[in-house]
């Protein structure tokens, strides 16, 4: 299971690099790559299959990375309760109202005097 778990990471990982490569290769105002490849090579690889293969290109990896990450956590499970056991706490035992020692012999409660 923890092979599955760091091979789908493994793959995550290298997916989300991959995206950042091609989403920093285009550029916003409709150049990049597409600018570079656009003079010599139009015939072949002109600029509209470029500015495609990065629009599709970012979209599959965006879709790899999710689908990853579901399969990840799929995969992992619920994680088991591994709560740290705390110890039982002792029981304690009630301390004598009284401080004071009582003195010496019992005490005889006082008679009513007439």
């Amino acid at each position: 299971m923890d092979t599955i778990f760091t091979l789908l990471m493994v793959l995550i990982m290298i997916a989300c690099i991959l995206l950042v490569i091609v989403v920093m290769a285009q550029n916003p105002k409709g150049g990049g790559l597409s600018s570079t490849f656009g003079g010599a090579s139009s015939a072949q690889f002109g600029v509209q299959r470029t500015n495609d293969f990065m629009e599709k290109s970012t979209w599959t990896l965006g879709t790899v990375i999710i689908v990853l990450i579901l399969i990840s956590v799929i995969v992992t499970g619920k994680p088991k309760k591994t709560a740290i056991p705390v110890p039982p706490v002792p029981a304690k035992t009630e301390a004598p109202a009284n401080k004071t020692a009582p003195a010496s012999g019992t005490q005889t409660p006082a008679s009513p005097t007439k």
